[in-house]
């Protein structure tokens, strides 16, 4: 309720502006209505492409590739300069930032729980230095990671315990790759 009185002032302002415009063209309504309407379908439009611009660019931004009989995986730089791979752990999909600085494969605990690892019962001993500072992690073994139809097996990984906006695929899990490049605004894993 309240809303209300936002809406009445609303409507207030939209009957004001309203009967203005109709006062001030009243000799030439026909064309100013045309005007007024090919205005409002402009916002319109506007409106419907801000509101829909984040699946337009995931439609119109390359994606990954795999060519599992090449041994290559083929990943476009993103807008924010990153280079993101999304993996299954343990047979969920897991979006990850390719991190050469990274030591180890390290999950997010949001990321953990979906991949069904109970962060609950995980033991925190270990650290790790990252760009946020010291945070405290748990050793947890992957069943599985797979890459498209590139899969491995029995991986181990980490927890942390702090928060983390997504996870690393760090140099443990990117030294199983013989070659890695970067080219024309991809990063190519190959095998």
């Amino acid at each position: 309720m309240s809303d209300l009185p936002n809406l009445i002032y609303l409507g207030a302002l939209l009957a004001f502006i309203g009967l203005w415009f109709v006062t001030q063209n009243r000799l030439s309504l026909g064309r100013s209505l045309q005007y007024a309407l090919s205005w409002a379908l402009i916002f319109a439009a506007t409106i419907a492409v801000v509101g829909l611009w984040g699946e337009m660019r995931e439609v119109v931004r390359p994606a990954q590739n795999v060519d599992a009989r090449a041994g290559r995986v083929e990943l476009p730089r993103a807008p924010d300069g990153h280079y993101y791979v999304t993996a299954e752990v343990n047979g969920v999909p897991i979006r990850f930032v390719v991190d050469t600085g990274a030591t180890g494969l390290v999950l997010s605990r949001d990321d953990a729980r979906k991949a069904g690892i109970e962060t609950g019962q995980l033991a925190f001993y270990g650290r790790a230095q990252t760009a946020n500072g010291m945070v405290r992690t748990a050793p947890v073994q992957l069943d599985s990671l797979s890459i498209g139809p590139i899969t491995d097996t029995d991986l181990r990984a980490w927890v942390t315990e702090g928060e983390m906006s997504g996870s690393l695929l760090g140099m443990s899990y990117l030294q199983r790759y013989s070659r890695i490049e970067i080219s024309n605004g991809e990063l190519v894993l190959t095998r």
